[in-house]
């Protein structure tokens, strides 16, 4: 999201590290209990939807191995996939990949490692 953006992720300790960078952080910690039944699944269905999809994708893809430098590349990636998992072309999803890396400027390799 866009710095001033206000984040209300689980009460997850990790997200507190966005804050120095202009992100507003207000946690939202969901308790299960029988009486309420208050689950993440039912309050925040698609945010929890869509940090269980990132996380299972950065454990599976890239083994949980990832760099803070290179973090917006990684989501970036993610969006782009997410965005275009219901796709009814999929076979236009090589073709929009494509598309893309001859519109987009290239970013050179010094450059994305470089990045912090």
């Amino acid at each position: 999201g866009a710095v001033g953006s206000q984040w209300v992720p689980d009460g997850a300790h990790a997200y507190k590290h966005l804050i120095p960078y202009g992100y507003s952080h207000q946690r939202h910690v969901v308790k299960y209990s029988l009486p309420n039944r208050d689950t993440a699944h039912r309050s925040l269905p698609r945010a929890h939807r869509i940090a269980a999809l990132l996380k299972r994708w950065l454990l599976g893809v890239h083994q949980g191995r990832i760099s803070k430098q290179q973090l917006d590349f990684y989501l970036e990636e993610f969006a782009f996939r997410f965005n275009r998992r219901l796709s009814p072309q999929r076979g236009m999803l090589f073709y929009r990949l494509l598309q893309q890396s001859v519109l987009v400027q290239p970013v050179p390799y010094r450059t994305i490692i470089r990045r912090g």
